[in-house]
């Protein structure tokens, strides 16, 4: 089995076996046909040493610890499977170094912030024009929804239809690698939701369809960067820098402001549907400022 068709192979078990997104798909044959093109020998024939001067090379090229990282993770799995299928007898990866990350903090938006976020939405919703109302009711029950809820943008975007015919308090989300989770939906976020569905039943080209917010999109369901941009836009029109509001930054925010107002971090990882709970470690920050004000209101000692 030749170099290309071994790549093929891991990727295929990855679809397969672990319910990988084409996205992550894609990401991992460009870090393996790009580590394929540098490396001196074949890539399913490589040691430790040429996988360690591949490594250096990309960091001499100026590559960010995080890509280097994910380069190496990929790395780590493609050797992994080739070892446990037999197609190589031994693991390169296994005496390799991680690079060292330096811990970046999530962008989040304020209390405040995010308040005139929903507010401005709303308002929009309600005052829109025949001819802009749908897009407004959309807009309106996409960020409701997302603050509400902290789901992925890719999530959201192809929610099923039937989330809102239920008008249930909580629903079931299928997550990375098919993973289900069960996510609370705000008051706010349902009146959004039904206002959304009213007006999407107008139109015939939408009301037949499977998906919440469905688009003219090979998907059949709106864009992420459709839903990005119109984001943004509202931003600006809320008074809020463009630049510091996305649908991810979003997610961030329902996060830290359930633990900066008492959630418990793993409740806040099933929400989130982190596998791993050092994923959702980034949000400790919020944790210690938190610990620190309640040390300083209520111990007899504070100053």
């Amino acid at each position: 089995m030749k170099g290309a068709a071994r790549i093929e192979a891991f990727l295929e078990m990855l679809s397969a076996e672990r319910g990988a997104s084409d996205n992550t798909l894609q990401s991992y044959r460009r870090d393996l046909e790009d580590a394929a093109k540098q490396l001196r020998v074949g890539l399913a024939e490589a040691s430790a040493a040429d996988l360690r001067a591949y490594l250096s090379g990309i960091a001499a090229q100026g590559f960010a610890a995080s890509s280097q990282a994910r380069k190496l993770s990929t790395l780590r799995q493609f050797y992994k499977f080739l070892y446990s299928e037999g197609l190589r007898p031994d693991d390169p990866t296994g005496t390799l170094d991680s690079p060292r990350k330096d811990r970046s903090l999530p962008k989040i938006m304020s209390e405040g912030e995010t308040g005139r976020l929903l507010d401005r939405a709303a308002k929009e919703a309600q005052a829109a024009p025949p001819g802009a109302r749908a897009a407004a009711l959309r807009l309106h029950a996409l960020v409701e929804l997302l603050y509400a809820t902290g789901l992925r943008v890719s999530e959201l975007v192809s929610l099923p239809v039937s989330v809102a015919l239920r008008d249930d308090r909580f629903f079931v989300v299928r997550g990375k690698g098919s993973k289900e989770r069960m996510v609370p939906l705000s008051e706010k976020a349902r009146r959004a939701m039904r206002a959304w569905l009213e007006e999407r039943k107008e139109d015939p080209t939408l009301a037949e369809s499977s998906w919440l917010f469905p688009a003219a999109s090979e998907s059949g369901y709106l864009p992420r960067q459709v839903f990005a941009r119109d984001l943004k836009a509202l931003a600006a029109r809320a008074g809020i820098a463009a630049s510091k509001v996305s649908p991810h930054v979003l997610r961030h925010a329902f996060a830290s402001h359930l633990l900066q107002n008492g959630a418990d971090l793993r409740a806040v990882q099933q929400l989130l549907g982190h596998a791993d709970i050092s994923t959702t470690q980034i949000y400790t920050h919020v944790l210690e400022e938190r610990l620190v004000r309640l040390v300083n209101e209520h111990h007899p000692l504070a100053d």
